[in-house]
């Protein structure tokens, strides 16, 4: 199971600057969740996560999985 940037969903359409204005803006008032980042390593979890969540796709037919990762950032700012 080798891990591509292909497998997953897209996070939507992003312009040139969007990225970097919201990350100024959160950064403005105190992102917590770079503050969460700086303290856990989340790539750490990737291998178990993906291991005990991967189910092999017979087709290619409907919507791509989110990262696994990511769902698991979701879940623990929930």
């Amino acid at each position: 199971m080798e891990y591509t940037n292909n497998t997953y969903k897209e996070h939507g359409n992003v312009g040139q600057f969007d990225t970097d204005d919201r990350l100024e803006k959160l950064n403005a008032i105190c992102n917590p969740l770079q503050k969460l980042s700086a303290v856990i390593d989340f790539e750490f979890f990737r291998e178990t996560l993906e291991n005990g969540l991967y189910k092999n796709r017979i087709t290619k037919a409907g919507a791509k999985p989110y990262d696994y990762v990511l769902m698991f950032k979701i879940l623990i700012v929930k």
